[in-house]
């Protein structure tokens, strides 16, 4: 479904939104509320649904919301002016909805789960155990997947294993013979290098700690 240069597509989904547009208008007025509210959980979810129960009025939406000038121009080739224009209405009416349909495409296309795209953290002290605090939610879009708070050593663990499964998983593509795309791997090349650059910094803040005087207070 991702490839919309077919001799059918993107026509031939299309016409299925079209046929259904006014509902399916009302339901993203619902997703639209539902977003402004902050329930970014529940969206995706009915996005999801929507995916699963009418696939050809899901993409259409989700390729509309990227206004795509091809996919524009594709309809335009095939169906007119009309029904293109009337795409890019529903673009220009419903942005607010477009990062949830386009990381459930994502999901669909490269078989993703809540994908993280930016982790938001705070920090603090407990005097109590003599030690930093991190609290740290994992975001997929604007919807946080989880809150967890711990100490440095804690939150590292997670790291720790994080970087293992990431290992584990390229030793079985590389015993398998399985590639790697270019892509990929240069954003693996990219976070490997602002591991060490973080690493670096922890290395010089723990040979300073371990040269500070622990307090009596």
């Amino acid at each position: 479904m991702e490839d919309v240069d077919g001799e059918e597509m993107p026509g031939a989904i299309v016409e299925a939104f079209l046929e259904r547009e006014e509902g399916v208008r009302a339901l993203l007025e619902e997703l639209e509320k539902l977003t402004i509210e902050g329930r970014h959980e529940t969206v995706r979810e009915r996005v999801r649904n929507l995916a699963d129960s009418d696939e050809s009025v899901f993409y259409t939406v989700a390729f509309t919301l990227t206004n795509s000038r091809q996919f524009f121009g594709d309809v335009e080739a095939q169906l007119g002016v009309g029904a293109a224009d009337r795409l890019r209405d529903l673009a220009e009416t419903y942005p607010a909805l477009a990062e949830a349909f386009n990381i459930v495409r994502t999901e669909r296309a490269e078989d993703r789960l809540n994908p993280v795209t930016d982790t938001s953290y705070t920090v603090s002290y407990h005097r109590g155990v003599e030690s930093p605090m991190v609290t740290y939610r994992p975001l997929s879009g604007e919807q946080e997947l989880f809150e967890s708070r711990g100490t440095p050593s804690e939150v590292l663990q997670v790291a720790s294993d994080l970087t293992a499964a990431t290992t584990d998983a390229l030793d079985v593509a590389m015993d398998s013979d399985y590639s790697v795309n270019t892509e990929e791997l240069s954003e693996l090349i990219d976070r490997r290098e602002e591991l060490e650059t973080e690493l670096s910094r922890l290395r010089d803040q723990l040979d300073e700690l371990r040269r500070t005087p622990v307090s009596d207070e």
